[in-house]
């Protein structure tokens, strides 16, 4: 019977990992060293420390524009500024952050995930115009520049 509910665990959790993955990523790229990711309660429950009061914004920011109610996730991060923040992620991009397109996405999916706002889609396009003709035509796997808020 405990491995029925191992997996059932299994489940909710690579669930949650799915919806939350956008949290996930800019945790690493905040260089938020996670010490639990698991199910705890049926929520996907969070717990680590972050670099910076900014990057633990980011993270709480990106896990607000998945679930304002916030009502699946439990995130326990503290700030502890002994932990060096990312150089490689400001290197990649010294504006914002980088979000890989997902099957689905459309450039206002992305500016209401990132921003809370899908109305500013077309920041996400005059910022990646180099790698982008049009706004309506982007595909998974592509690496899109987020600007800053």
């Amino acid at each position: 019977m405990a491995t029925g509910t191992t997996s059932n665990t299994e489940q909710r959790l690579q669930e949650l990992k799915n919806k939350y993955a956008s949290v996930l990523s800019t945790i690493q790229q905040q260089g938020v060293r996670l010490a639990h990711v698991h199910v705890q309660d049926d929520k996907l429950f969070i717990q680590g420390a972050a670099p910076s009061q900014d990057a633990k914004n980011r993270v709480w920011d990106q896990i607000k524009a998945i679930n304002p109610n916030y009502n699946d996730i439990t995130a326990d991060i503290t700030v502890d500024t002994s932990i060096p923040a990312p150089a490689q992620a400001q290197a990649s991009n010294p504006m914002g952050q980088i979000y890989e397109v997902k099957s689905g996405d459309s450039l206002s999916k992305i500016a209401k995930q990132v921003y809370g706002d899908a109305n500013r889609y077309m920041d996400i396009f005059n910022a990646n115009k180099d790698k982008l003709s049009d706004p309506n035509k982007i595909q998974p796997g592509q690496k899109l520049a987020i600007p800053p808020k």
